[in-house]
């Protein structure tokens, strides 16, 4: 009988499954459950992006592209990320195409960490950056963002947790659970503490695009003194709706682009070449998506917040993403209790805050990338069971 434990990597062994998982796998097995747990866009990827897609397919592109992606599709990020952010990148050097910006992440940790280097990451937040860096056999340590703070990081809390081992801060934003977004001036003050103590920052701007109000996304890459020590992450599945075509990007220094171009080599090779072609004419031609799909979200996250309001809970209002988290401390519940009763009781799937830091307990994460009809009706249900609990 084989002892496996004598053969697996113990950085690995210890790492917690992800919160969110449970609550799918209960899902799965009941036939009329809402879900408002899954960060995944319920829009179509727009034809015209499809349709490139196929036509590619058609011409028979299906062999391997460059390891670091297609120049073409590079050269597009490079501009996109000029006309939308102003911050100018070179295509040769300093972009990477990688499998979903989850594998940007990871490429990232993986080439800045090494044992003993402290990470920091603001929580709540999702739920990969901790367990990449234990496998690398870093020590990662949390920031505690609070609601009456609107989940933001600010310079004193940065400024307080740094030691002589800390290396990297990963920031989160606009943020899932949250929904937080950090403005420029708030950006501005992170900075400074960042160039003081020499770190280098992992920006994750997945949801950059989904930032509502007059003010946009601001990427601290854009601060002065800050491109040259941060690897920005970004992709396609949130802004294009793009989740299954599995393709983001990492832009940063051509040292440390270099070095994760090289481990993307050995692990990955190239991400899917089919996807790539999509996303150029995502790149060239879907400004008007994301114009449409924003206000959709936007229309859904002013809806919901009020919902949850309507049934007595305390609601943070998110500026960005697509997701609530609404505090149910006055419930007497835990967040994993409220959630397993939740789904039991009222066929209701929301996920715990808890999945996303120690400092999510007492909140729930709930998507309102679904249905109005469906939203209203899940809140519903929520008020119901709030209510029955106090029965």
């Amino acid at each position: 009988m084989i002892d496996y434990s004598n053969f697996l990597n113990e950085n690995i062994v210890n790492v917690k499954p992800s919160g969110i998982r449970k609550f799918f796998s209960i899902a799965e097995e009941m036939d009329d459950v809402i879900s408002l747990g899954v960060g995944e866009p319920d829009f179509l990827t727009p034809w015209h992006i499809r349709r490139s897609a196929i036509d590619y397919l058609d011409k028979g592109a299906t062999r391997y592209t460059a390891n670091a992606g297609m120049i073409e599709l590079r050269e597009e990020i490079c501009r996109y990320y000029s006309r939308k952010f102003h911050i100018d990148y070179n295509a040769g050097s300093e972009v990477l195409v990688t499998v979903g910006g989850s594998e940007g992440i990871d490429m990232a940790i993986r080439t800045l960490i090494a044992a003993g280097d402290e990470v920091l990451v603001p929580e709540p937040s999702f739920v990969c950056y901790k367990p990449i860096v234990q496998t690398c056999s870093g020590i990662p340590c949390a920031l505690v963002t609070k609601a009456e703070n609107n989940f933001k990081l600010d310079a004193e809390t940065l400024e307080n947790a740094i030691t002589d081992k800390t290396k990297l801060l990963v920031l989160p934003y606009p943020n899932n659970p949250t929904g937080a977004v950090m403005r420029k001036n708030e950006l501005e003050e992170i900075a400074k503490v960042i160039i003081k103590h020499n770190l280098f920052v992992i920006s994750d701007e997945i949801y950059s695009e989904l930032t509502y109000g007059n003010e946009g996304h601001c990427s601290i890459a854009s601060v002065d003194g800050m491109q040259e020590r941060t690897i920005v992450i970004n992709g396609f599945s949130k802004t294009y709706s793009m989740t299954g075509w599995r393709l983001g990007y990492a832009l940063g220094p051509a040292p440390v682009i270099s070095q994760m171009t090289k481990l993307h080599q050995f692990a990955i090779m190239s991400a899917p070449t089919n996807s790539q072609y999509a996303a150029v004419e995502a790149l060239r031609n879907g400004d008007a998506d994301i114009a449409k799909m924003r206000d959709d979200y936007d229309m859904r996250r002013r809806f919901a917040v009020n919902a949850f309001r309507e049934i007595g809970l305390e609601c943070f209002e998110p500026e960005g993403a697509f997701y609530l988290f609404p505090c149910i401390k006055s419930t007497g519940l835990s967040s994993d209790e409220f959630c397993e009763r939740l789904i039991m009781e009222k066929h209701v799937a929301v996920i715990p805050g808890t999945a996303f830091g120690d400092c999510g307990e007492g909140y729930i994460r709930v998507s309102y990338c679904y249905s109005i009809d469906n939203i209203r009706t899940a809140i519903n249900k929520i008020g119901e069971f709030i209510n029955e609990l106090k029965e």
